[in-house]
């Protein structure tokens, strides 16, 4: 299943961070700390660097993902030239209270009274841009919500000591390049429940926690869960929990969800569904999908001999 949500408001959003980005010094992209890359908008990316803007990557969330992979993503974005990466909880305010200085020394020719320090906070839908700004400026300016694009405005505000921030709305992107991405962003609840089916995202999931945390699914659920796939595990979890439909069959919608929710909440453990090294490698065995009438290289290859 290949998972596309673009609203129009996202479009319109785009083209006024475009406008915003020749004002601004740095830009503060929250990213999921479960998935980074598969959360990483690949239009700020390019509207960031075609400004030559430094970027604060907040793995938000880092409460809930696995420490070894987001050690191995801090590590990963640190290399990148003009880039800090830091995972903490915008839900603690402790955590929070670091970005400011971490901000500054990126750029330090800014915050002064003349010259104040102009930060644009970006990100994909309800990933907690609100959370954050509502933990910055310490009183509720953004609304906060379960369901992804809450804010569709932007936003300006003074956060004192000659900092400025602009909001902006979650922004995905036109086309969600691997399909992969786009489940995991649809399991991790950043994509509208219209655009999704809910027992196929967690039939995916569960395949993924198969592989990578097997004995949180067991732990979880009481699932033996060796020989099994992510539909048996949604079947399995419907059994477990008593879930039944009127007629008596298992209700297998109802147990997606409940998986989703227990991911998403953190009930099933420190999880991340990706790491630097499965995404080196997605990206080294992707095979775009040919357009209408053009054929895959490797039927071009079997034509010619």
């Amino acid at each position: 299943m290949s998972i596309q949500w673009f609203p129009g408001h996202m479009n319109a959003a785009r083209k006024k961070a475009a406008e915003s980005m020749e004002k601004t010094d740095l830009v503060i992209e929250v990213l999921d700390a479960r998935l980074p890359e598969a959360s990483c908008n690949p239009m700020i990316e390019q509207l960031r660097k075609h400004r030559q803007r430094p970027c604060l990557k907040i793995l938000n969330k880092g409460d809930l993902a696995d420490p070894v992979a987001t050690k191995a993503w801090i590590e990963h974005y640190n290399r990148q030239k003009g880039v800090h990466a830091i995972a903490l909880s915008c839900k603690k305010p402790a955590d929070v209270a670091k970005i400011p200085a971490l901000a500054m020394k990126l750029v330090p020719h800014r915050g002064t009274a003349l010259k104040p320090l102009r930060m644009m906070i970006m990100g994909i839908p309800n990933v907690g841009k609100s959370t954050l700004m509502n933990a910055l400026l310490k009183k509720r300016v953004a609304a906060v919500g379960d369901e992804p694009a809450v804010t569709k405005t932007q936003q300006r505000l003074y956060l004192g000591n000659n900092i400025v921030l602009i909001d902006t709305p979650g922004m995905l992107w036109p086309k969600i390049e691997h399909p992969t991405d786009g489940l995991m962003l649809a399991a991790s609840h950043a994509i509208g429940v219209n655009a999704i089916i809910e027992e196929e995202v967690a039939s995916f999931l569960a395949d993924q926690l198969l592989v990578r945390y097997p004995q949180l699914l067991a732990a979880r659920y009481g699932l033996a869960t060796a020989g099994m796939d992510g539909i048996g595990v949604i079947e399995a979890i419907a059994q477990r929990r008593g879930f039944r439909l009127k007629g008596g069959d298992w209700d297998l919608e109802k147990a997606a969800h409940t998986l989703l929710q227990d991911y998403r909440s953190g009930a099933l453990g420190r999880i991340s569904l990706e790491t630097p090294e499965s995404r080196e490698q997605l990206l080294a065995s992707y095979q775009p999908e040919p357009s209408l009438g053009e054929p895959r290289e490797e039927q071009e290859d079997l034509d010619e001999h």
